[in-house]
């Protein structure tokens, strides 16, 4: 956006709007995370919120952002509209690995059914919820989400 275009049209969402839009459909989030050498990296994730309104997610042990969280848990999440009116959530907040194959199993399942249907939530669980795969839980610090960007 040029700066100053658009801007007075621009709405900022409530704590609620966020929640809702990030959680709309399939929309991935983009997590970004600082690398050992202090470069950053940003890929996409499956997740979604929990009931106390953590983020979460699964990650091998040995991923880099795995890695990246054990040496530094701040993270920051990305999610967006990539059409009009171009909304979008950012959710930063500190990672835990959680290394625990009954609760890994139950979000994968759960994951899988967001991301590829009800049909298929079982498959998926059952390939993403393996030795060496761990569940990544994200408490909130804080939270932006902006609406209307250009509309």
């Amino acid at each position: 956006m040029i700066s100053g275009v658009g801007e007075e049209k621009v709405r900022h969402m409530s704590a609620e709007e966020v929640r809702r839009f990030a959680a709309h459909g399939t929309r991935t989030g983009k997590i970004g995370v600082v690398r050992s050498d202090g470069s950053p990296m940003v890929v996409p994730v499956w997740f979604d919120f929990d009931d106390d309104g953590s983020v979460l997610f699964t990650t091998g042990h040995d991923t880099i952002k795995a890695r990246s969280i054990r040496r530094e848990p701040r993270v920051s999440i990305c999610v967006d509209r990539e059409e009009p009116p171009y909304d979008y959530v950012r959710l930063d907040g500190t990672a835990e690995l959680i290394d625990d194959a009954d609760l890994l199993r139950r979000w994968a399942v759960h994951l899988g059914g967001r991301y590829m249907g009800n049909s298929r939530a079982e498959a998926y669980g059952a390939r993403n919820a393996v030795p060496g795969e761990l569940l990544v839980r994200v408490t909130l610090t804080r939270w932006v989400g902006k609406a209307a960007i250009a509309d």
